[in-house]
């Protein structure tokens, strides 16, 4: 258990960082062998209208929506409904024909992009840049952000399908690079399921585990607990932030016609909670099976070969760490920048959502934020570091 040297230290660490304005609020959770050992808030929801966070705060997850995609792909594994080695044109014909940049050009795909492709991000799909792929990305994002409010939003699948015809940053399989892929196979279960994503999430995962703050959009009655974002003002203040970004409504006051599979949905800490338990238990929670034991092993495994992660490894922050399912995961404690546990895995979000499993030791580690280009922040580091040398034997 955390003593209470440790506790202090978390409430002066997370103190200190909205002091200096690192952040407005947060809320901060600690799960050891299936236990909430420890629960923590402070600082504001919204700085303006002087609402404190609370214990059923809404977040927006940006990228920490990506495992609960991969576990949605699980889950079609396990029932024989996909093959990890399909063509991504099987479900999306905008996948068909692709073409990759290789030194400057752009020539045929060796071989067609597949599902197994898109967990690992190893596809050659991105999510900016100079390149082919980075600008021909960004335009069609671009669109999506332009119509997102208008008369005539694209949909996830119409999205993706534009997308397959984007160029490919290289040959599929031939590296690793963060991008674009867990938007695709939102919409490849969309396709295989039958139903909008947003619903086979409800229907096969958050409604069976009780996730009842976490979906696309936030009906009216619950946008009061939506947390605002804030972002650095270039003078050691924060500032309002209140942009859609990557075709996500910012407000999340309607239902999307774009339903992000990589960065689209809202939840709680209680919520999160439920979901990253699950993943602890071997797919089980409070007797509800949503994954078999041998599929969570699965999930919570790297799969980059030696080549491709030499992309990852260009990551600087995540240091002894591989990838893999959308997830990082710790392959090497030693050379890591964090106090860690061999094999936790887990993932952050634009705004700061942040999760980290360490199955070895039984510990969870839960950050709520909303603060602009985040992503794992020296705050969280320096919050885990406190917990992790406490826990870890």
């Amino acid at each position: 258990m955390l003593d209470q040297t440790a506790i202090s230290q978390i409430k002066a660490t997370l103190r200190k960082g909205i002091d200096n304005n690192e952040v407005s609020g947060a809320n901060f959770m600690v799960i050891k062998d299936g236990k909430e050992i420890f629960y923590h808030e402070d600082g504001m929801a919204d700085r303006e209208a002087g609402r404190p966070i609370t214990r059923d705060s809404v977040f927006r997850l940006y990228s920490m929506t990506k495992p609960v995609t991969a576990t949605a792909v699980m889950i079609l594994v396990e029932r024989g409904e996909i093959d990890l080695f399909d063509p991504v044109s099987r479900y999306l014909p905008g996948f068909k024909n692709q073409k990759a940049e290789v030194d400057g050009e752009l020539v045929p795909v060796e071989r067609e992009v597949n599902i197994h492709d898109l967990l690992d991000m190893t596809c050659g799909l991105v999510y900016g840049g100079t390149n082919a792929a980075g600008q021909a990305t960004e335009a069609l994002f671009r669109e999506v952000d332009e119509r997102l409010l208008g008369e005539t939003p694209l949909g996830t699948v119409e999205i993706m399908n534009r997308l397959g015809g984007a160029p490919l940053a290289f040959q599929p399989g031939a590296s690793w690079t963060y991008g674009t892929s867990a938007d695709v196979l939102g919409a490849v279960v969309e396709v295989v399921s039958g139903m909008r994503y947003g619903e086979f999430l409800q229907q096969e995962l958050f409604g069976p585990l009780g996730m009842k703050d976490t979906a696309f959009w936030l009906p009216e009655d619950k946008r009061g607990r939506l947390v605002k974002t804030y972002a650095d003002n270039g003078e050691g203040g924060l500032t309002l932030y209140t942009g859609n970004h990557l075709g996500i409504i910012h407000q999340m006051d309607r239902d999307p016609a774009f339903e992000s599979g990589g960065a689209g949905l809202v939840s709680t800490i209680d919520d999160a909670a439920k979901f990253t338990t699950m993943l602890m238990n071997n797919g089980t929670l409070n007797g509800v099976q949503i994954l078999r034991p041998a599929t969570v092993r699965y999930l919570t495994t790297t799969t980059l070969n030696a080549e491709q992660q030499k992309g990852f490894d260009t990551w600087h922050q995540l240091t002894g760490h591989s990838y893999g399912n959308l997830m990082r995961i710790m392959t090497d404690t030693r050379t890591a920048g964090i106090l860690a546990s061999p094999g936790e895995y887990g993932w952050d979000g634009w705004l700061g959502a942040y999760f980290g499993n360490c199955p070895q030791d039984g510990i969870t580690i839960l950050f709520m934020i909303q603060k602009k280009d985040a992503g794992t922040t020296p705050l969280t580091r320096k919050l885990r570091n406190i917990v992790m040398s406490s826990l870890l034997k």
